[in-house]
C-alpha cells in the first residue's frame, strides 16, 4: 500500500502541544497514516469527520480513546 513514515522529535512536540505522550502520538500517528494508505482523507469537512471517526474507533479499540488529534498539529 505504500510507507509510514513518523519523526520522533515531531512526534514529541505533538504529543507534548496535544498533552499526551510521545508514544501515543506515534500511534495516533500511525492509525492516522494507516487510514490515509487506506484512501481516507480530510481535505473536506465530511471525509474530515469520516476520517477521524475511523481514527478514533480504533485508537478506542486499543486503549486510547483519550488521545485525540488537534487542529494544531494534524492539518
Amino acid at each position: 500500500l505504500g510507507d509510514i513514515v513518523i519523526a520522533a522529535p515531531t512526534a514529541a512536540r505533538q504529543a507534548h502541544a496535544a498533552g499526551h505522550t510521545p508514544a501515543e502520538e506515534i500511534c495516533l500517528l500511525a492509525v492516522h497514516g494507516i487510514l490515509h494508505l487506506l484512501g481516507y482523507d480530510h481535505d473536506t469537512p465530511a471525509r474530515k469527520e469520516a476520517m477521524w471517526q475511523k481514527q478514533a474507533q480504533i485508537l478506542a479499540a486499543n486503549g486510547l480513546a483519550h488521545v485525540k488529534p488537534t487542529e494544531e498539529t494534524h492539518e
